[in-house]
């Protein structure tokens, strides 16, 4: 099983491997300074949807409108249309245009900076609030998704059941300078190689050393 001091050569190797795919929309969005408003937007409408399809439903919305506030007064058919063909994209219009009037009401129209005030916010999880948090306020906290929750378990670094737990152990043993950059990795690597179902063991760097848990079948 993977050793604790392990993960700093594991990551090594991950970010030498997904450099021949494009960042993620999310990550983007961070790397040209959007405001975290933008990224909890972005990552609602990524949720069940391809990258390039959040990206590009992002940019129609952000033509339109890039605030809580004008967000907010806005059509729900005008949002709508924007972000379509975004999965769920009728109930992620109500929940966007939800989230802003709360952010208006609540928040002053800021987008907040802690999980607790994020998790506040409709339909917002851990996964999206740690998102903001980090890639949108460049505060510490670890982003689990599914890729991350996966990964992890599938090294051997954790043994957990839930994102949720996988984060409280995260929290515990990942040293702090990969909580922010953590999510990134790994979501590109888990899409490109480390997939859900039949992993890309092959062409991996990393199969000399991962545990492979629970991988019964890979390319």
């Amino acid at each position: 099983m993977m050793k604790v001091d392990d993960i700093h050569v594991f990551l090594r190797l991950v970010r030498k491997s997904i450099k021949q795919w494009p960042v993620p929309v999310v990550g983007r969005l961070a790397e040209r300074g959007c405001d975290p408003f933008k990224i909890l937007i972005a990552c609602i409408l990524s949720l069940r949807t391809r990258d390039q399809t959040t990206a590009e439903a992002s940019e129609r919305l952000f033509a339109i409108s890039s605030d809580p506030y004008s967000i907010s007064k806005m059509a729900l058919k005008k949002i709508e249309k924007a972000i379509f063909p975004v999965g769920f994209f009728r109930t992620k219009a109500k929940q966007i245009q939800a989230i802003s009037q709360k952010i208006c009401e609540d928040f002053n129209g800021k987008t907040p900076d802690n999980i607790e005030d994020l998790l506040s916010l409709p339909g917002v999880g851990r996964k999206t609030a740690n998102l903001v948090v980090t890639v949108g306020h460049k505060k510490p906290g670890i982003c689990v998704d599914i890729h991350v929750h996966r990964i992890c378990n599938r090294w051997g670094y954790v043994a957990t059941k839930t994102p949720d737990k996988t984060e409280q152990i995260l929290r515990e043993k990942l040293p702090k300078k990969f909580w922010i950059p953590l999510n990134g990795l790994l979501v590109a690597f888990g899409q490109n190689v480390c997939t859900p179902i039949s992993p890309w063991c092959s062409s991996c760097q990393l199969t000399q050393i991962c545990a492979k848990v629970a991988v019964s079948s890979s390319r």
